[in-house]
């Protein structure tokens, strides 16, 4: 069994997955557009959705994150669940806190904690949390 978050960019999906592509190394993969479902009506906001994200996946290491367009509604909701991504060490740590960073708000700033050498929380440009650690 595995889990796998799937996120609703509502809207955004494309430019976060370049977004991701260019802070984190993010490879893409599937990539499905609502104009290419067999099924018309799961285009949501009409015509102007048919270009939206129906379906994406993109590869951050061994990790598979999946995501879309959802309803397009404009409003990401990522509340209650932060992505944790661990880091060699803690010049990684930084690079990858500083690309999250951009455009994005500190939650927690990256620094030594009890528990690693380096730690700390940002929600992105899009509103995802991230917890950025290194193993002690």
């Amino acid at each position: 069994m595995r889990i796998q978050p799937y996120l609703f960019f509502e809207g955004r999906c494309e430019e976060a997955i370049e977004f991701y592509r260019r802070a984190l190394g993010a490879e893409p993969g599937d990539f499905m557009r609502y104009k290419d479902s067999p099924e018309p009506a799961m285009c949501p906001a009409g015509s102007a959705g048919a270009e939206k994200v129906m379906h994406a996946s993109f590869r951050i290491g061994d990790s598979e994150v999946m995501a879309s367009d959802g309803m397009c509604s404009g409003k990401p909701n990522f509340q209650g669940v932060s992505l944790s991504l661990s880091a060699p060490d803690a010049a990684a740590a930084d690079r990858l806190f500083t690309a999250l960073s951009d455009g994005g708000q500190i939650q927690m700033p990256l620094g030594p904690t009890f528990f690693s050498p380096s730690f700390g929380m940002v929600a992105d440009r899009f509103g995802v949390s991230w917890m950025i650690v290194v193993a002690p």
